[in-house]
């Protein structure tokens, strides 16, 4: 059995995680207050509860360390208990953290987010990126008249309100009409984005999309639907919650040149802590503030949203960006581990079924089987020995508390990995090497 300093590579055993995923599931639906955590999406009995984590680094109730992967749902980017950001909160916690009006610390984070995404005018505070997706919503069918949103085929999550669960195998309990209300494009095909918005001729409110995810924007492509929209007089909304900060401070709209009307910010924004951002042009924001002559939007009005220790954290997590280099300090992790994973994929013989992909600062990776088709049964196998060696990497978005170290035993770890990988595909079944039922989809329609 394993110690707190490591991981025994043989076999993992976690009664103490299996007896509290047990207490989870009887009093947490799903057993997760987030389904990418559930633990359906590990292999069977092998899904650690976590005790604490610091910097890259942490440990499930069982006493096993794992060096840590996509942290927070990727949005603990500078490791946990970040000393900079702790120390920030820390600093709030006895000024206390709720009033009955705004507190300084209100503006104070606004000059700061507007400072570090100078492409937007105004910005309004949340506590999760659902809220301000769905006012980005709102905004556009107040100033558009229009019913429909056009949302991004190819992207995963955009929010968990019924405008976009209801496009999901997840859909029970949307109504068919509001399903209706929302139709999708295909991510880098301008084309069938102007079609579609011809064929919806102004019933199309806006389009909204993640600028890009596990494959960078073809060349022309946002500024294309830039001028789509602008043509269209449709509301173009980027999602930056993964992009924001890990491809610049600025997010994609920063790294590549084309300001959107609105944009929504999250996960690394607060480094673990509740906070998101909706930010934009200032005739659009503003219809959900006081100084206009038109028809109020019911816009972002959250009793916690300006919580200030998430703001102090927040504010910390943008100095921190801007100061040390972090968002190349991703990259450059990003793409040592990179490297390190394909070549130790190549040298077992599985270089064609463990394909990393993605920014460097956001890998991702996929699990082929011998036909070259994703595989949750191969994902199962790989997740299996990735945790065994001490390597908890539901993806490989990296934090930039990883060291070198860090990265050259993640990259051990997945070559004794793969060389189980070889023997499955060599017998064409994985299944002796699961112990269990396979991991399964976040989305699909029966439990």
């Amino acid at each position: 059995m394993a110690t707190e300093d490591c991981v025994e590579t043989a076999e993992l055993q976690l009664p103490r995680s299996r007896m509290a995923n047990e207490r989870l599931h009887a009093l947490i639906p799903g057993g997760a207050h987030t389904y990418a955590k559930g633990d359906d999406q590990y292999p069977e009995n092998l899904a650690p509860v976590i005790s604490h984590g610091r910097g890259a680094h942490v440990w499930d109730i069982d006493g096993n360390r794992y060096i840590e992967y996509g942290s927070g749902l990727r949005s603990v980017s500078l490791g946990h208990a970040h000393p900079r950001v702790i120390e920030a909160v820390r600093r709030e916690l006895d000024r206390g953290s709720n009033f009955v009006r705004p507190s300084i610390v209100e503006v104070e984070a606004a000059e700061r987010f507007l400072a570090t995404v100078p492409t937007a005018d105004m910005v309004k505070f949340a506590k999760n990126g659902s809220d301000a997706t769905t006012a980005a919503v709102r905004l556009a069918r107040a100033a558009t008249g229009r019913p429909r949103v056009a949302i991004c085929a190819d992207h995963p999550f955009l929010s968990v309100d019924d405008w976009f669960i209801g496009t999901t195998p997840m859909s029970a309990g949307v109504p068919a009409a509001t399903k209706e209300l929302t139709v999708t494009f295909p991510y880098g095909d301008l084309a069938a984005t102007e079609e579609l918005l011809n064929r919806y001729h102004d019933e199309i409110a806006c389009l909204i999309l993640e600028p890009a995810t596990h494959t960078e924007p073809p060349p022309g492509y946002l500024a294309g639907l830039r001028e789509l929209a602008d043509r269209h007089g449709c509301v173009l909304i980027f999602d930056e919650m993964i992009t924001g900060f890990r491809w610049s401070e600025a997010g994609a709209q920063g790294l590549y040149g084309v300001v959107p009307d609105l944009s929504t910010f999250g996960k690394a924004l607060g480094n673990g802590f509740a906070v998101s951002a909706l930010a934009g042009r200032r005739d659009l924001i503003e219809r959900g503030g006081l100084r206009h002559s038109g028809d109020r939007v019911f816009l972002l009005s959250t009793t916690h949203g300006a919580e200030t220790h998430s703001l102090a954290a927040a504010m910390a997590v943008q100095a921190t960006y801007v100061e040390e280099g972090v968002t190349a300090r991703l990259h450059a992790l990003g793409e040592r581990l990179a490297a390190g994973v394909r070549d130790a994929a190549a040298g077992m013989g599985v270089g064609d079924h463990i394909v990393v992909r993605g920014r460097a600062s956001n890998l991702v990776f996929a699990t082929l089987d011998e036909n070259l088709q994703p595989s949750q049964e191969y994902r199962t196998l790989f997740l299996r020995r990735l945790l065994a060696g001490g390597v908890l990497a539901p993806s490989f978005v990296v934090s930039s508390a990883l060291s070198d170290a860090d990265i050259d035993r993640t990259v051990e770890v997945v070559a004794q990995a793969c060389a189980v990988y070889r023997k499955a595909l060599d017998a064409a079944d994985p299944t002796p090497w699961l112990a269990g039922r396979p991991v399964k989809p976040v989305f699909r329609r029966l439990a």
